[in-house]
């Protein structure tokens, strides 16, 4: 109630300030003004002539105009018609008073109001013909229908229906976008991740297959590699699944953001992780000063702990952390970043047995 009566003032001010000129421009002018004017301008004529500043006759004439013009002043016939614009004046009194509230209600009310909730910006700066993921899709598969040999739109609504969990609908789209869009090591890969989904993350042998072309075609394919380790520890395999990963963390580029997840594999399989350094970094500490090597060193320390605390689901990442403090001689690092790791992962019973396996490896007590 306080907000509206805020606005009723503000209203009632704006209507006042309309008025109040309409007011003051219908006011009567004062009685005799001007006949009083006339009065003045015939006694100073006489002082005039009196000083000797005029000469009689054009005294004369000059009294003789001023005579008239006050005349004519006195005359009610010749008074100003002041009535003549009351009736307008009337009217646009009403419209201040009546319309100028109506015409603000009936914009205010249907387009804002006190008691809305807020908007956000990010609401705010979304494109207005923004479309939820089912319709956009809905609107692929009606054009799909419609051209059924088009391999790029299969190519396109494939993955999407892979990510909204339409796993036998995916399986369908990689396969019509194999057939329609050609082969690749991708495609094959893609189908065969689909075909292990709709399994529920079993790979099964025709996922297998799928995972065996992809490699023919392309020997780097990671998804196919992946798959093919997690198919050879889903079959009791471990050694093999191990040999997989190792090789592709081998000839992984050291900020892969697949690493962490193979790390992780390898540790489920009770391998021991990749090195916390690379071969080059090795090579290349090798020929600095020792206070440089040592530099360096602390610095990607320091980086990684700083990603931890970040990111405090890298099971991997975590027993590299301990393992560089405990080879730099600081225990007391290395306890503080078990208790972080331990904590970061204490919601998560896998990974929590994971860094325990990884941590009796390097002779502590999980």
């Amino acid at each position: 109630m306080t907000l509206w009566f805020v606005f009723a003032l503000m209203t009632a001010a704006a209507i006042f300030a309309v008025l109040l000129p309409l007011g003051l421009r219908g006011s009567k002018p004062s009685q005799g003004s001007e006949a009083t004017v006339y009065k003045d301008q015939l006694v100073e004529i006489d002082r005039d002539l009196a000083a000797g500043l005029i000469a009689a006759g054009e005294a004369d004439a000059a009294r003789t105009e001023i005579g008239r013009r006050l005349l004519a002043a006195a005359d009610p016939k010749n008074s100003p018609p002041l009535q003549s614009n009351q009736a307008l004046r009337r009217l646009a009194a009403v419209v201040a008073l009546v319309g100028l509230p109506a015409v603000a209600l009936a914009v205010y009310l249907p387009m804002g109001s006190p008691r809305l909730p807020d908007f956000p910006l990010a609401a705010r700066s979304r494109a207005p013909d923004a479309q939820p993921l089912d319709g956009l899709v809905a609107q692929v598969e009606q054009h799909l229908e419609q051209n059924p040999t088009d391999g790029r739109g299969w190519s396109v609504l494939a993955p999407v229906l892979l990510r909204l969990g339409r796993y036998d609908e995916a399986v369908r789209a990689f396969r019509n976008s194999l057939t329609y869009g050609g082969e690749s090591a991708e495609r094959h890969a893609d189908l065969g991740e689909a075909l292990a989904a709709a399994a529920n993350g079993v790979v099964t042998a025709e996922a297998k297959s799928e995972f065996d072309r992809a490699l023919a075609l392309n020997a780097d394919e990671v998804k196919a590699s992946y798959f093919l380790g997690l198919a050879a520890e889903q079959d009791g395999r471990k050694a093999d699944a191990a040999k997989i990963w190792h090789a592709m963390l081998d000839k992984a580029a050291p900020d892969a953001p697949w690493r962490p997840l193979v790390q992780a594999a390898l540790l489920r399989v009770g391998s021991p992780a990749a090195p916390a350094l690379s071969d080059q970094t090795v090579a290349a500490a090798q020929d600095m000063k020792a206070d440089d090597r040592e530099a360096m060193i602390r610095g990607m320390v320091d980086r990684l702990a700083t990603r931890l605390k970040q990111n405090g689901d890298d099971v991997e990442g975590w027993l590299r952390l301990v393992r560089a403090y405990l080879v730099m001689g600081d225990r007391d690092k290395a306890k503080s970043a078990l208790s972080d790791a331990r904590q970061a992962v204490a919601n998560d019973a896998e990974r929590l047995r994971q860094l325990n396996e990884g941590l009796k490896t390097l002779g502590i007590d999980g």
